[in-house]
């Protein structure tokens, strides 16, 4: 069997299924988030280039990197010309994009107000489908000492254990604690639960004399803050 030359030569393909080449002789600025899905996944199907598989993978989660970061393989392996093996490479690559994040926020931070709170801990929730519950402990400079998960739910709420949380900031030495969780929905208001839980900390806090500076309510989009709504 013979092949023809010109048509195995990358140089000659469209500009739309040689996204490597691209990225080599323009930068990565230059490539479209379907082309570089397209260099993870390598290739197409026999009738979709890989660039046509990486527009699809993004048209079902509205073009939403985000939103495309909280698929799982299996839900990757439900698109055309995505197998485990490159479902498992889309997955790595937002992880590592995650966890860049995370390193750059584990620096010292001190915390001056709820919006630093949010950025501090965007990286352990953002894209999550589920409740988790986290606690910052803080020193007399409310410089951040440790960060801990208390507890991982559902969909729809998780369990906070007030002797559990102040443990762990008893353990540390900690001056302070925020507290934090997220609502998968998107929806910032706090629940009767959140409400409850919040008043029983600060007085719990206020006894062991380490008070609640805050309890955010974190979305991927926004935030409630308690101390901002005058609650703490």
């Amino acid at each position: 069997m013979t092949y023809d030359t010109a048509t195995l030569n990358i140089k000659t393909w469209a500009e739309e299924d040689r996204p490597r080449e691209k990225l080599l002789l323009k930068g990565k600025a230059a490539l479209s988030d379907a082309e570089l899905i397209a260099i993870l996944i390598g290739s197409g199907t026999t009738k979709l280039t890989a660039v046509d598989v990486g527009k699809i993978i993004l048209a079902a989660v509205g073009n939403d990197l985000n939103e495309l970061a909280r698929l799982s393989v299996k839900d990757l392996t439900k698109h055309p010309g995505i197998g485990e093996a490159k479902a498992i490479s889309i997955v790595s690559a937002l992880e590592l994009g995650r966890r860049r994040k995370e390193t750059a926020a584990a620096a010292k931070t001190r915390i001056t107000c709820s919006t630093d709170i949010y950025n501090y801990i965007k990286p352990q929730l953002l894209d999550l489908p589920h409740e988790e519950f986290w606690v910052i402990l803080l020193n007399r400079a409310n410089v951040v000492m440790k960060k801990e998960s208390i507890s991982s739910g559902g969909v729809a709420g998780t369990v906070a254990d007030p002797k559990m949380i102040f443990k762990k900031a008893i353990e540390q030495l900690a001056s302070s604690v925020i507290l934090v969780h997220n609502h998968p929905s998107g929806n910032t208001k706090p629940s009767a639960a959140d409400i409850s839980l919040t008043k029983k900390m600060k007085e719990a806090g206020a006894f062991l004399d380490l008070p609640i500076l805050d309890h955010i309510i974190f979305t991927d989009n926004d935030y409630y803050s308690f101390a901002d709504e005058g609650l703490l």
